[in-house]
This record gives C-alpha cells, structure tokens and sequence, in this order.
C-alpha cells in the first residue's frame, strides 16, 4: 500500500485529524509528524527574471563547433 501523505494543522489542543481509510481500519500504521518548511515563492519582475535566466538556453552553432574539433583532430 502506497504511503498516505496530507497536510494539516496541530489545533490549540494538540490533536490532528486525519482523513478516513477503509485500508487502514485495524492495521497498525507509522505516524510521523514534521514541520511543513516556510518556503514562500516570491514574485520577480520580468526584467529580474531575464537578468537571472538570460543566455540559459543560448542557441549555439554545433555544426561550426564540430567542424573546429574535426579539423584540429585530422590536421
């Protein structure tokens, strides 16, 4: 059976819900309980977002490029 991962809140009580299964019903089971990490997506301007990515995806002439190589290696 494939793990069962969701998200939730602790209350002010201490208790968390967790969602019904049929599959679990007397089976013994392995709790474990993590924080959920705080990483927050921030919006860049599209100027910043081509500073960071600019010549990422550069189209390069390979043709030329082997050429160079071949004609150095059978010189």
């Amino acid at each position: 059976m494939k793990p069962l991962k969701f998200n939730n809140t602790v209350s002010s009580k201490g208790t968390i819900k967790i969602p019904f299964s049929k599959k679990l019903i007397g089976k013994d089971v392995e709790v474990t309980i993590r924080p959920k990490s705080n990483n927050k997506k921030t919006d860049i301007s599209a100027s910043d977002f081509i500073k960071k990515w600019a010549g990422f995806l550069q189209s390069r002439d390979t043709d030329a490029d082997k050429y160079n190589y071949l004609s150095k290696k059978y010189s």
